[in-house]
């Protein structure tokens, strides 16, 4: 195995996975602004399942895309 494949592969995983939190942050802060309510009091406050449920799927839905973009 050679050590240049090797740091080319890690190069390209560091690349999607900043690609990946940039995409989180964005999603989150999505939400956040469009949603009817607070997403952050919801969540940390109130402790409201729903809303962590909601943010789970969208964060499950954007990493089914990242990994078929590295697919």
């Amino acid at each position: 195995m050679d050590i240049g494949h090797v740091l080319d592969q890690l190069a390209v995983a560091g690349v999607f996975t900043g690609f990946g939190l940039v995409l989180f942050a964005l999603a989150f802060i999505l939400v956040s602004k469009f949603a009817p309510f607070d997403v952050k009091k919801e969540l940390t406050e109130d402790d409201n399942v729903a809303v962590g449920v909601m943010m789970a799927g969208i964060f499950v839905g954007i990493a089914i895309v990242i990994a078929a973009a590295i697919h």
